[in-house]
């Protein structure tokens, strides 16, 4: 026993001399007040995996809702190496994130941050080296192939069907463009942003069209879609398994606020082998119990403080229930609502510029509400006065 002892001791030294410390990963359980975040696992999206959990990047270089300016980088940059240590790679933008001037912004700052991101893991910092776990291996007479890099970044873009996309290829030429802003050779996912069934029918064969040629181009490993409801979700899949195009995921807004008319796409889903996303699981941070009549977002001109003014009175009774299921189960509102979706087997893209909004939205990760909990809430989203209003685009 003694014997071990000293092998033990001299192993963390070893660590230790590499990194000034010793940490060991935990998972904390509901209603445990540990400060360390769980490990964000894989699930499957059609032919592909992706992470559990994902990050959205609308507010990256969205001045008007977000108050974006290029100051906040660094900021923004440390929130992306916190999930992304904790296992997330999915991040989902668009060629239309950034406004005006900074068009295309979202798009720059992911495949910047991927760079330095991987740049610093390469140089260690911070970690324990390969050759410090394999040291201490040796030391209790085993050999270790251990490889401490963390998966790729998965970048899922959605492309806008601009009036003047109207051709295949400016499809083709709209996935090009995103691919010079973010310096990669190929998306993970390419996605439709909405569908033009409403308001410009005829543009949509070509949208079909172009997202199919990009996957055979192999600028993608995959397609995905957004704001498509149940109907016309099942004829595009109908045309690309008809072209051997593999759908992986599709995307609506998806939240407490929004359960009365978004609840029908889980069996749909299901049906048609693609992942639900659910973007906007905040409600653009209404569920999050930040905001009152009293405590609107500020900004005079922000359009979320009249959409806020006019949803808060009926939500009352919602919000309520996320602030006491949380008090139980020792989460915040905001944990509580992202697990809300998580346990409706979605995933949950969020918004993250800060570090500390990262470990938040972590930390609805790694523990699961109950059965009853889950009914609780679906009967508080159920009985909302107002709803969250559905995308524009949106089509049945």
């Amino acid at each position: 026993m003694h014997n071990f002892i000293m092998k033990l001791l001299v192993a963390v030294a070893l660590l230790l001399s590499n990194t000034g410390a010793l940490v060991f990963p935990k998972t904390s359980a509901p209603g445990s007040s540990s400060s360390s975040l769980p490990t964000v696992d894989r699930v499957s999206a059609g032919p592909i995996s992706i992470s559990a959990m994902g990050i959205g990047t609308w507010s990256w270089g969205n001045r008007l809702l977000f108050d974006y300016n290029p100051s906040q980088d660094e900021e923004i940059y440390q929130a992306y190496c916190a999930v992304r240590d904790a296992g997330v790679t999915l991040f989902d933008t668009a060629d239309s994130y950034g406004t005006l001037d900074l068009n295309g912004r979202a798009e720059i700052l992911l495949g910047r941050f991927e760079r330095r991101y991987m740049g610093d893991k390469a140089k260690g910092e911070g970690e324990v080296s390969k050759e410090s776990w394999q040291n201490m291996f040796s030391i209790f007479g085993k050999s270790a192939t251990t490889n401490t890099a963390p998966l790729p970044q998965q970048v899922a873009t959605k492309l806008a069907p601009y009036p003047w996309r109207v051709t295949p290829q400016s499809i083709m030429s709209a996935v090009k463009g995103s691919l010079r802003r973010l310096e990669q050779d190929r998306l993970t996912l390419a996605q439709l942003h909405w569908s033009t069934e409403n308001y410009q029918p005829f543009q949509e064969r070509a949208l079909w069209e172009g997202i199919g040629d990009v996957y055979d181009a192999g600028l993608c490993e995959a397609v995905g879609v957004s704001n498509y409801g149940p109907i016309q979700l099942k004829k595009i899949n109908q045309y690309l398994k008809e072209r051997e195009v593999p759908l992986a995921t599709a995307q609506i807004q998806y939240s407490l606020m929004t359960y009365q008319y978004s609840r029908d796409m889980n069996q749909v889903c299901q049906e048609e082998n693609c992942r639900l996303i659910s973007y906007s699981p905040l409600c653009l941070g209404l569920l999050t119990g930040k905001y009152t009549l009293d405590n609107l977002p500020r900004g005079l001109t922000n359009p979320r403080r009249q959409l806020f003014r006019e949803l808060l009175p009926g939500a009352k009774n919602l919000l309520n229930t996320l602030e006491a299921i949380g008090k139980e189960v020792n989460k915040s509102q905001t944990q509580v609502a992202i697990n809300w979706a998580l346990c409706k087997d979605t995933v949950p893209i969020t918004g993250v510029r800060t570090s500390e909004q990262a470990r938040e939205n972590l930390g609805a990760y790694g523990w699961k509400l109950t059965p009853s909990m889950v009914e609780e809430l679906d009967r508080a989203a159920l009985s909302v006065g107002k709803p969250m209003i559905q995308n524009v685009f949106q089509t049945k």
